[in-house]
């Protein structure tokens, strides 16, 4: 790990084409450590394009991209060690059994043996397959299968892992758990880098986004930073009180920003259009007033929004 780049993914000038289409016309990003990066778009935006020139699988048509310092087109085998890919399809070789299968991905990755067993025996408490070692990889459920196919990615320990819709075809509670499994990674200093059309999976997850459309990068950065940048009125909070308290409308009344107060019961909304650096007038407001509340909820907190927002849903 190169701790002396502060970026693990570098972008540059990006240009991919195929005869006179353009997949990509020149963009450029960084991705930081240790996030979880939602890369989106519509159909036919250049996300697995993308994904598959960082992952050394494919060579641009002109730009560059470095994953940890490594060039992806003059180093793609320094770069395949640095970083674990599962495509948005993963096939399962019939007839072995989980263990058989990341025994034979574990030689791939040219584990010597004294630490094949170990690199196994992490990635399956991590991705909970400890109970279906035995059982053939074929009859796996959808849910298992991710999560195998993530085990798999695991086992030469990379710092980055770009996942091409991972949640792709998942029912709702796997789904959730596999959100769960990436925020643990990311938690254990992994940087994941994730495309998905599941834009509703990505919110509560994402530290910050790149939305691209017809090759194009349209916006990229927090979901603060894109937020700022589109925002064109006011800002509705909802909050959600511990117990309702009259007083809520006279204490928010009297802040310069608030206006459009709503209380009903324990909910209590408003609009917010001073800076959002400010809005902790509010909360110390309501605190000093001894009015506890156990939830908020910024309105424009919401990637699908951002993302109707930011394209036009035009394809190549």
């Amino acid at each position: 790990m190169n701790e002396s780049r502060p970026s693990i993914i570098e972008v540059r000038d990006l240009w991919m084409s195929f005869g006179k289409k353009d997949a990509l016309a020149g963009i450029s990003f960084d991705i930081p450590r240790g996030v979880i990066h939602g890369f989106i778009g519509p159909n036919g935006a250049g996300k697995t394009t993308t994904i598959r020139i960082l992952a050394a699988l494919q060579i641009p048509t002109a730009g560059g991209a470095w994953i940890d310092g490594a060039n992806v087109v003059t180093e793609p085998e320094e770069v395949r060690l640095r970083l674990g890919y599962m495509p948005d399809y993963v096939g399962v070789y019939e007839g072995l059994s989980v263990m058989e299968y990341l025994e034979f991905f574990a030689m791939a990755h040219q584990l010597p043996a004294s630490r094949r067993r170990s690199a196994i025996s992490d990635v399956v408490e991590l991705t909970d397959l400890d109970k279906l070692l035995e059982v053939e990889v074929h009859v796996l459920s959808k849910g298992m299968k991710q999560r195998l196919c993530l085990a798999q990615t695991l086992l030469h320990e990379p710092d980055l892992l770009i996942l091409d819709e991972p949640a792709s075809g998942l029912d709702p509670r796997a789904r959730i758990e596999f959100r769960s499994l990436l925020t643990e990674l990311r938690r254990l200093g992994k940087t994941v880098f994730l495309s998905s059309h599941i834009l509703s999976e990505l919110s509560p997850i994402c530290d910050s986004v790149s939305i691209v459309e017809k090759g194009h990068l349209v916006a990229h950065g927090s979901m603060e930073q894109i937020q700022n940048r589109i925002r064109s009125g006011d800002v509705q909070y909802e909050v959600t009180l511990v117990e309702a308290n009259d007083d809520v409308e006279a204490i928010l009344s009297q802040i310069p920003g608030v206006s459009r107060i709503l209380l009903e019961g324990r909910k209590l909304s408003f609009d917010w259009s001073e800076d959002d650096s400010e809005i902790h007038q509010v909360w110390a407001a309501l605190a000093s007033r001894k009015v506890a509340f156990t939830r908020v909820r910024r309105h424009e907190d919401d990637l699908e929004n951002l993302f109707m927002s930011l394209t036009t849903g035009e394809v190549q």
